[in-house]
């Protein structure tokens, strides 16, 4: 699995395309859903929306997303950071953040590689 981070229209999935040879053709990109595709490579783009979507629904999206990379461990993630900047004030709002946070560094532990991605550059940081 590759973990590919940055801020918002940073150039994430344009960073995927070009620097992985990955072709819309050749894979499945799921926009802010964990797609059920087998045999193909999977690309999730806004991870952080899923997360966000999950929780409102009152499930607990860190078991779902720890059992679909065991599935897919070829699958390329791309969230967001959503962590830096003022601490909202809405509750839902922090623990969102916060658990997205964690989620993002047990992904980060098992990743193979992870990238922040800044102006459209990436920056390898495992």
């Amino acid at each position: 699995m590759i973990l590919v981070i940055g801020g918002c229209f940073q150039g994430k999935l344009q960073y995927v395309r070009e620097n992985y040879g990955v072709r819309d053709e050749d894979c499945v990109v799921a926009d802010g859903v964990l797609p059920e595709q087998e045999g193909s490579p999977v690309i999730v783009n806004h991870l952080h929306q899923w997360i966000r979507q999950r929780m409102k629904q009152g499930v607990r999206p860190e078991q779902e997303i720890e059992d679909f990379v065991k599935k897919y461990p070829d699958c390329i993630l791309i969230c967001d950071e959503i962590g830096n900047g003022i601490v909202p004030v809405d509750g839902f709002e922090r623990e969102y953040r916060e658990r997205t946070g964690k989620i993002l560094v047990a992904l980060a532990a098992g990743a193979q590689e992870v990238v922040r991605v800044i102006c459209g550059i990436g920056q390898k940081i495992k």
